[in-house]
């Protein structure tokens, strides 16, 4: 029997990229898609890419009822109103996963300082497992619970774990991302409209982006010591995407080779980090996909240090958004991880 499943939210890209994965799913049924918007109207009406391949409408039902006979929920909410459906699921086996970033930092002030205001449910924090399957699988995998990690965050934290577990990240590291136009979410605002957005480059929230605390905690979890962080995140004219590029120090004893062999050996096994064998990352090469790429140069000696770069790329929708969350999914309900998420990108 397939796994029953209810996508919360999902009239936006998030919701629209997250149901043509499980439209498809071998071992996975959508039963259930609910929105504020289109109630009532065929999915296809939010997501004419969609058209055909389901009748189901969005409904808008109480969040207990949303989730009434389903094996698993995924969330693509406002903070305030994932809080009101794990009220609402206390106690059932239903699993969650949560796409906002309503329980990605553990810490109720570090919500407060980058999100504007006290966490409406500080208690659930510390229940929520970080879904970012290359730091934590195992616990994901025996999982309720899960906080998909954040389009930003995932990009950083992929390029930088590698350093973080080999005791080679420590103190300052300075991050420049820039993001694609369909992270800003669907409604367009005055920095997000196209006229505007497709000739322009322009920084939001610098040294203050809402990632940042999650960022923080992942990396010290697997490893950073007296890690300080400052991000610059860009918007640029593209539609999907995240290219980032991350600055660091290491010892003069780490040589080019040692680095590049660590990044290898560290994503041997991972068929969702490529590393690029004879170019540096680049958007066009995971457009679409489930994959990020990671790349690195060596810099100058400074006194007993050497500067280190290293590059990062993914889809924000894909890797770092819905795909990441049925990865996640995947992972928890005991199927094959990449089910639904196997394809590679679109080239050119």
């Amino acid at each position: 029997m397939k796994g029953k499943i209810a996508v919360l939210g999902a009239s936006g890209f998030a919701g629209a990229e997250l149901l043509r994965r499980l439209l498809d799913h071998p071992e996975l049924e959508v039963v259930r898609v609910c929105a504020n918007d289109h109630v009532g109207e065929l999915v296809s009406s939010a997501h004419p890419h969609l058209e055909g391949l389901t009748e189901l409408c969005f409904e808008n039902p109480p969040h207990a009822q949303a989730a009434r006979g389903v094996d698993a929920v995924i969330m693509g909410l406002p903070h305030a109103a994932s809080c009101e459906v794990v009220d609402a699921l206390a106690g059932s086996d239903t699993r969650i996963i949560d796409m906002s970033g309503a329980f990605r930092t553990r810490d109720p002030a570090s919500y407060v300082r980058y999100y504007g205001s006290p966490h409406p449910r500080p208690e659930l924090l510390s229940q929520f497992v970080y879904g970012l399957p290359e730091l934590n699988r195992e616990r994901i995998q025996g999982a309720r619970l899960v906080a998909s990690a954040g389009c930003f965050a995932t990009t950083i934290e992929l390029m930088l774990l590698p350093f973080a577990k080999a005791g080679l990240l420590r103190g300052p590291v300075q991050v420049v991302g820039i993001t694609g136009s369909s992270g800003a979410g669907a409604t367009p605002s005055p920095t997000t409209h196209h006229p505007v957005r497709a000739h322009n480059l322009r920084t939001y929230k610098p040294l203050e982006h809402a990632h940042t605390p999650e960022i923080l905690e992942a990396l010290g979890a697997a490893g950073a010591k007296n890690i300080s962080l400052q991000f610059v995140p860009v918007s640029a004219p593209l539609t999907r995407g995240i290219f980032a590029t991350a600055f660091f120090r290491v010892p003069t004893s780490s040589s080019e080779e040692q680095l590049r062999s660590l990044l290898e050996r560290h994503y041997k096994k991972e068929r969702c980090v490529i590393i690029p064998a004879s170019r540096l990352p680049e958007v066009v090469a995971v457009l679409g996909s489930n994959r990020a790429e990671v790349g690195m140069t060596l810099g100058a000696v400074d006194g007993d240090t050497r500067g280190v770069t290293v590059f990062g790329a993914l889809d924000n929708l894909v890797k770092g958004g819905a795909g990441q969350a049925l990865q996640n999914l995947n992972l928890m309900l005991g199927l094959p991880e990449l089910s639904g998420l196997a394809a590679p990108g679109l080239f050119p």
